[in-house]
């Protein structure tokens, strides 16, 4: 199995980081292709910033999609998901949602914890997009946005647990997810510190690609009902340009 692997933010670190979670998420039998996007933003903290990296998303795709079996948008807000959803015919898997239908299969409700009050509202629109609204015990984080991004997870580390433990002692969450790709790995280290489950959204997303691998037959995406009417563009890079015009479906 080939999994794509698609950062859009612009950190080869927070790549690094996810792939290697991926790999041993799956196994030395499939293959990880990690992505970094070459331009857009360091790190995408707005829903501005990720209606920019959606188009990015969907070239990064075009670009690499040839032997691929799916593909995982590896920032938590997910960039580009549904687009890509539509366009592609390979199941597609964002970390935020990934992340939100696992918290709903592993406790009654969950909490986002995530680092910066900046992407409280952005990750309150993932959950009301999951449909998953009403389960959502809250979205917790830091009174301020750290000034260095890359090492939350160090930094912010203490305020993160105490922010995990509150979503659990005050909001009554079963499930608590660590949202935002500085974070990823976190959950392993500070389960124990947490009286709930702790879910790392990169893991649930890698689960649950490859779950769709199997639950979802290629042969079914093509025959899809819903997908968009194939025409011609001006000044897109001629991969996207060629699965929007329906001229290369890998």
């Amino acid at each position: 199995m080939r999994l794509l692997l698609v950062n859009p933010n612009m950190s080869t670190a927070m790549t690094d980081t996810m792939a290697a979670i991926a790999r041993e998420v799956a196994g030395p039998a499939h293959e990880i292709v990690a992505l970094t996007a070459d331009r857009g933003f360091p790190y995408i903290a707005s829903r501005a910033e990720a209606q920019i990296a959606g188009g990015i998303v969907l070239e990064m795709i075009a670009d690499n999609l040839s032997g691929a079996d799916a593909v995982i948008v590896a920032a938590f807000g997910d960039p580009g998901l549904h687009g890509a959803r539509e366009l592609f015919e390979l199941p597609v898997v964002g970390m935020a949602e990934a992340a939100l239908m696992s918290a709903a299969m592993l406790g009654e409700r969950f909490s986002v914890v995530t680092f910066s009050p900046a992407m409280r509202r952005w990750y309150l629109d993932c959950v009301r997009d999951s449909g998953l609204k009403d389960r959502c015990a809250s979205v917790r984080t830091p009174p301020d946005h750290p000034r260095d991004v890359d090492g939350v997870r160090s930094a912010l580390r203490a305020n993160l647990v105490a922010l995990a433990r509150h979503a659990v002692e005050r909001d009554d969450a079963d499930v608590v997810i660590l949202g935002g790709a500085p974070l990823a790995g976190l959950a392993k280290e500070i389960a124990a510190e947490v009286p709930a489950v702790v879910i790392d959204p990169i893991t649930a997303a890698v689960a649950q690609a490859m779950a769709m691998t199997l639950i979802a037959p290629r042969e079914g995406f093509g025959l899809r009902h819903s997908q968009p009417l194939a025409k011609s563009s001006v000044g897109l890079p001629r991969p996207l340009a060629d699965v929007i015009g329906r001229e290369a479906r890998v």
